[in-house]
């Protein structure tokens, strides 16, 4: 009896390992549908993101070559314009379309400012530049869009048409009382059509850099040892630098300052970073992302986390200082490189309904990276959406919690150098080194250059290794 109880055991593990592998079988090849998300409250308003406007192309023309085909067709050249009003066209303006001089243009409007081009018939105002290349024109009625504020990383543009069908729908889902209100304070609500155009382009910005603050593993005074028991007090046992230094004294003997812990880490956080996003990790078609705030010399910054909703991987990270859409799209295109193939549509993107993830939409959108975005509203299941994916959410805001965990001894970081270094260890030791129940307590992602090793200090020091090989690797030609 007591010899089949370990062999039932070891079935039933078996048994739920090849359960595992079918349902990730299933969610990968089998994807859900995902129901459209109807947003009509005047609440949920400002957390939209309208659709990219139509850049407006028209054809550039020559005035030049216009009179020489009217001369050949005609028989006889084009008269310049006899100006016989108040308001004569002044001599800097030209025709926005064909570049006719002002001796050819109709002051159309008796000084208004609408001019007529006598060579290519084009109608235009003089005070606008708004038959230019490239101009954002309203996909809903095609007017140019006006630009009204400009803000530190993008310009607003708005569609102030008061006869656009995006107005007037928007106009028409009010309720009586929200009108009446709209009638009283019309900045708190947005009806017309709006567009951010960006200034940053997020998608040239480096991802990775060197910290400051860092020093080089010569290790004069202490040894690779002491290097991996200064990461596992610090990473794994979520010690501060201080109670580091505290334990490495009163434990092993070993007299090291805090400041030599902050650099070492500062150091292994650089090198361990390539290997770390540059890891294969055959993700899946299910992300979740979330933010999460931290605090920075008593300010608070915002730490993003995108994972692999099935593998329970960290895939895109990022720490800043505002809650925006360029530091959402350094994360997402930190988490999409880990894909040899981009699915695309096929891609299940779960995260909160903060407006920043549908305006990184939008721009990755613009660089031909479309994907599923699916947003889950509050904290109950108010909605089908919301109730289908909520396991998606929640286990996010589990990897919040335990990320948290690590860094309230902290009470805060020091330095924007200090909360890189943390995170990035944070995320080496949560892929790498952590033992997880959901894979029978061993890591995340096997690496067999660590299986081998005993201890948590020699696996620290591997890691650095594995990814110095890699650095040196990508620098050979």
């Amino acid at each position: 009896m007591n010899s089949i109880i370990p062999f039932l055991i070891l079935y039933n593990q078996f048994l739920l390992k090849q359960i595992r592998q079918l349902l990730l079988f299933i969610v990968k090849n089998i994807p859900l549908k995902t129901p459209k998300q109807d947003i009509t409250s005047p609440k949920y308003r400002k957390l939209t993101v309208d659709r990219l406007p139509i850049i407006k192309q028209p054809e550039k023309l020559d005035y030049k070559q216009l009179l020489n085909d009217y001369k050949s067709k005609h028989g006889k050249e084009l008269k310049p314009v006899k100006s016989r009003g108040k308001n004569p066209v002044s001599p800097d303006v030209v025709c926005h379309r064909c570049g006719a001089p002002h001796t050819y243009l109709y002051d159309n409007t008796g000084g208004r400012g609408q001019l007529l081009c006598k060579v290519c018939g084009l109608r235009f105002n003089k005070d606008k530049k708004d038959f230019k290349i490239g101009a954002l024109t309203c996909p809903y009625c095609g007017r140019i869009l006006e630009k009204k504020k400009e803000r530190k990383q993008f310009n607003i543009h708005k569609c102030t048409n008061k006869k656009c069908p995006f107005y007037l729908q928007s106009l028409k889902n009010l309720s009586p009382e929200d009108l009446e209100e709209y009638k009283k304070d019309k900045h708190k609500f947005k009806l017309h059509y709006i567009y951010r155009e960006f200034t940053v382009d997020f998608f040239k910005v480096d991802l990775n850099s060197m910290p400051k603050g860092s020093v080089n593993f010569t290790f004069r005074h202490f040894s690779p040892h002491i290097l991996g028991l200064c990461l596992t007090y610090l990473v794994n046992l979520g010690l501060s630098t201080r109670a580091t230094s505290r334990a490495l004294w009163e434990i092993h003997g070993v007299k090291i300052s805090h400041v030599m812990v902050s650099k070492y880490a500062k150091t292994a956080a650089a090198l361990v970073k390539p290997y770390v996003d540059n890891f294969d990790y055959k993700p899946t078609n299910y992300l979740a992302a979330d933010e999460t705030y931290v605090k920075v010399r008593g300010i608070k910054h915002y730490v993003w986390f995108i994972m692999d909703a099935l593998k329970k991987s960290i895939l895109g990270y990022c720490v800043s200082d505002t809650r925006d859409v360029g530091p959402c799209i350094l994360a997402m295109r930190m988490a999409f490189a880990k894909f040899k193939d981009f699915p695309a549509q096929a891609l299940k993107f779960v995260a909160d309904g903060y407006s920043a993830y549908n305006g990184a939409q939008q721009q990755f959108m613009l660089k031909d990276m479309d994907f599923n975005l699916t947003q889950v509203f509050g904290l109950t299941n108010d909605d089908p959406v919301s109730e289908e994916y909520r396991w998606l959410k929640q286990i996010i805001e589990r990897l919040n919690r335990t990320f948290k965990f690590s860094y309230q001894v902290t009470n805060g970081y020091g330095s924007g150098e200090g909360s890189n270094t943390h995170v990035s260890l944070f995320v080496a030791y949560y892929n790498f080194l952590r033992p997880h129940s959901y894979t029978y307590w061993q890591p995340l992602n096997s690496i067999p250059e660590l299986e081998s090793i005993p201890n948590m200090p020699a696996k620290w020091q591997k890691l650095i290794e594995l990814s110095q090989q890699l650095i040196l690797s990508q620098q050979t030609p």
